[in-house]
C-alpha cells in the first residue's frame, strides 16, 4: 500500500474455522518481523488455547519461510502448511481477506499520509471485522459471535 511517507506492508493471521482476525500488523519493511509479530499477537490472543497440530497455511513469502517464522511456529506446536509455487490454494483465505481489506478500507479511505495512519485505521477495520462484518460462510454471524456460539455449545452451557 501507497502512503505519502512510502509503502507500507500488512500481515494477517487468520482463523479458518471462525474467520476471526486473530493477528495483525504494518511495517514499512518487509521482513520476518513483519510476519512474526502478527502471529505473536495471533499466539497472545489465543492465551491458554493449545496450537498443537495447528495447521499454518501460507504463501511462499520469504518473511512465512524465515527460519525464526518456522522456528517460532514449531515452538508454538504449529504444522506449517505453503502452497506450491504460482497459486494460492493453501492461502485463498488469506488472499480473500487482503482483497476486502484493500477494497473496504485502503482504496475507499485513502490517500494515506503515514504508517501509523494505516495502523489505526487497520485497528478499527479488524475491530469491525472480527464483530460486526457478517459473513457467509459462518451462517451470517461475525467471526466472534460464530466463536461464542462454537464454545458455548461445546461447553455445554448453551441456553436452548
Amino acid at each position: 500500500m501507497s502512503t505519502w511517507a512510502g509503502t507500507v506492508y500488512a500481515s494477517f493471521v487468520i482463523d479458518v474455522f471462525s474467520r476471526r482476525i486473530v493477528g495483525w500488523r504494518v511495517s514499512s519493511t518487509l521482513r520476518a518481523e513483519l510476519a512474526l509479530d502478527a502471529l505473536e499477537m495471533a499466539i497472545w490472543s489465543r492465551g491458554s488455547q493449545a496450537l498443537k497440530g495447528l495447521v499454518h497455511h501460507s504463501d511462499r513469502g520469504v518473511q512465512y519461510l524465515a527460519i525464526r517464522y518456522t522456528e517460532r511456529l514449531a515452538d508454538a506446536g504449529a504444522v506449517r502448511s505453503v502452497g506450491s509455487r504460482g497459486d494460492s490454494y493453501d492461502n485463498a483465505l488469506a488472499e480473500s481477506v487482503v482483497g476486502l481489506f484493500k477494497t473496504e478500507l485502503i482504496r475507499m479511505k485513502g490517500p494515506w499520509r503515514t504508517l501509523e495512519q494505516v495502523e489505526l485505521a487497520m485497528a478499527r477495520w479488524v475491530d469491525w471485522y472480527n464483530n460486526r462484518r457478517l459473513h457467509t460462510s459462518i451462517g451470517n454471524l461475525p467471526p466472534a459471535e460464530h466463536e461464542a456460539a462454537y464454545y458455548a455449545d461445546r461447553d455445554g452451557s448453551a441456553v436452548a
